[in-house]
């Protein structure tokens, strides 16, 4: 019987120490740009998922994609989060930037809403403009 015990505390502290992950959601979208213009091979492209809700704060990231551009646009993306932690009165939008050699290319000049309920079109498209 103390065997059984035994072995049954043992069950229950494995079982605590892997945690079950957390549920996963994504966003896969598009970044595009209007000119008729190829981006160089050494181009680097970043799209944040971004909470924006404090007007006095800095945005709080949830995740960011970054690398090399393959091809040209549009510009695949694909972002994750986890639904859980997305609070339904505050507000959530896609940034993107695209960089030749640390110089600014384009950049998200209009905010990119989304909802994160499910409810978003997928792909997302979000526009860059020419940065100045």
């Amino acid at each position: 019987m103390k065997k059984l015990s035994l072995i049954a505390a043992a069950v229950l502290l494995t079982a605590c120490q892997h945690p079950t992950p957390a549920p996963k959601a994504s966003l896969d979208g598009e970044v595009f740009y209007l000119q008729r213009i190829a981006l160089p091979p050494t181009a680097i492209l970043s799209v944040s998922l971004q909470d924006i809700s404090l007007a006095d704060a800095p945005a709080k990231v949830i995740d960011e994609q970054r690398g090399p551009v393959k091809g040209q646009v549009p510009l695949p993306f694909h972002l994750s989060y986890d639904p859980l932690k997305i609070e339904p009165n505050h507000r959530y939008s896609i940034n993107a930037r695209i960089e030749v050699d640390g110089k600014l290319l384009f950049i998200t000049t209009e905010n990119h809403a989304v909802r994160l309920d499910g409810s978003d079109p997928q792909p997302v498209k979000v526009r860059v403009d020419a940065a100045r």
